[in-house]
């Protein structure tokens, strides 16, 4: 038995006194896990189901070796390994090469032409590719600028947000000037001002099982640029029922992740995470922040790995999960296998067509979420301000992150961090009326229903957070 080093996640920290790495002793796996446990059980839960067993969005490597299909419980370790989890947080193209290059187009892309693995060829290969962005956020920023300028012929775009100022930290593809528009406006003009010769398709809509066949049908390659679990599995479900390659990235706070899924005799994104992590496990970019050079970073390699895809050179990401840590400037490299039994790619496939992806995922949406709660359960901000003012006795609960309340707060509101609440819960009195609120009225929703099933009568969330507060009541504080 030796002393085994444990590289934690991030969006398991919480869980382990925010260490990234622990030291457990154990000579197999199994040992491993139950000492992991034993010294934090608040994460045992997010390992484990009912039954005991190892959830199925949890994946475990020992030096960078996915060890699902061995007896995991017995693979032994020794102190010469390093142990991985990893929770969930996307060959060549046959290509059309009809039409020759301009006089314009061959000094545009001139060191491009000068390449022998590009060339002239190459460069008809990707003037005739058609790519689907889903998503022209951080990740779509980079890659659909990178896309353009390499000389893609086609690129599609799906989104159906806003510029917002809280963009313009790492969404480099907009400008002051762009916010209040819709994103796909103001995206298209930027690549048209990159590279003219790009025909730009739009489709300001949200993703659904209803409408992505009909969209992602008859693109070359989906780059995957998306923030939910819901439309990330149904990208990889649309793309291997259409025989699309899946460019897949993802980022975190400091950390991002790039693949390739669904390339032939290649892995599919279930194949490595089968099902989503409980709502709430993963925050997102606008809850747990995300450093804004990130997606630039996992952007350009998503890029990448399409021209490669595109050109039909070099070696893929299909099978490999790269990871990246910007704190620590460090690349890793896990290896994938495809799932025989993957309920869509596998060989005998159970899921043919789309799904209900929110049900899939566990998530209902943040309004139904909301309304679930019932109006006897909420409050404006209007009608806590006038409460305020009649010098009502009102307990104002924030249960944001400490960093968010250094950005801005409500006179007299007491922070404790939504994660922090069961610990802390002797701090509250049942007999108080307390208002709770987040950000935008999300996790403070969660925390007035875990206080109810607490014995707290006398709760509610502030609908909209104190984004929603700033906005109607108190215009001196900044939103984010």
């Amino acid at each position: 038995m030796g002393k085994i080093q444990v590289e934690i996640p991030t969006p398991l920290r919480q869980y382990t006194e925010n260490n990234d790495a622990v030291q457990v002793n154990a000579s197999t796996i199994g040992e491993l896990l139950d000492q992991l446990v034993k010294y934090y059980p608040d994460l045992k839960k997010h390992l484990y189901n009912d039954e005991g067993k190892l959830r199925n969005f949890v994946n475990i490597y020992v030096n960078d070796e996915d060890i699902r299909y061995l007896d995991q419980q017995n693979t032994a370790v020794s102190e010469q390994d390093e142990v991985s989890i990893i929770p969930s947080v996307a060959g060549g193209i046959d290509v059309e090469t009809n039409g020759q290059l301009s006089r314009e187009e061959i000094e545009r892309y001139s060191r491009h032409l000068i390449m022998p693995e590009v060339a002239m060829e190459g460069q008809r290969k990707l003037k005739a590719a058609k790519v689907l962005m889903v998503g022209a956020g951080g990740l779509g920023s980079s890659l659909g600028s990178y896309l353009a300028a390499a000389g893609v012929g086609t690129l599609g775009i799906i989104d159906f947000d806003q510029v917002d100022f809280t963009n313009l930290q790492r969404q480099i593809m907009y400008s002051t000037e762009d916010v209040g528009k819709p994103k796909l406006e103001a995206a298209k003009r930027r690549i048209r001002e990159i590279n003219p010769g790009v025909n730009v398709e739009t489709y300001e809509t949200r993703l659904t099982s209803d409408n992505a066949m009909d969209i992602l049908d008859g693109y070359d390659v989906v780059v995957d640029g998306t923030d939910n679990f819901p439309t990330r599995y149904l990208v990889n479900d649309v793309c291997v029922m259409l025989g699309i390659p899946n460019v897949y990235g993802s980022i975190f706070r400091f950390e991002g992740q790039a693949s390739v899924f669904g390339l032939e005799g290649g892995p599919c994104y279930r194949c490595v995470y089968p099902e989503p992590p409980p709502p709430g496990l993963v925050p997102s970019c606008a809850e747990g922040g995300v450093l804004g050079v990130l997606p630039g970073i996992v952007g350009t390699i998503q890029a990448t790995e399409t021209i490669k895809l595109i050109l039909g050179q070099g070696e893929s990401l299909s099978g490999r999960l790269l990871l990246f840590d910007a704190l620590k400037m460090h690349f890793r490299e896990l290896n994938l296998h495809k799932d025989p039994d993957c309920p869509v790619c596998g060989e005998n496939p159970s899921v043919t067509e789309p799904i209900d992806y929110e049900q899939f995922c566990g998530i209902r949406g943040e309004e139904e979420e909301a309304k679930e709660l019932g109006d006897q359960w909420e409050t404006s901000p209007e009608e806590l301000k006038e409460r305020l003012e009649a010098d009502e006795d009102i307990f104002i609960l924030d249960v944001r992150n400490p960093e968010e309340y250094q950005i801005s707060r409500i006179e007299g509101s007491k922070l404790i961090p939504l994660d922090e609440l069961h610990e802390r819960m002797a701090e509250l009195n049942t007999a108080d009326d307390i208002v709770v609120h987040c950000r935008t009225g999300v996790r403070s929703a969660k925390a007035v229903e875990y206080l109810r099933q607490a014995g707290f009568g006398k709760v509610k969330n502030l609908v909209g957070g104190i984004n929603a507060w700033a906005e109607k009541v108190d215009e001196s504080l900044p939103t984010y």
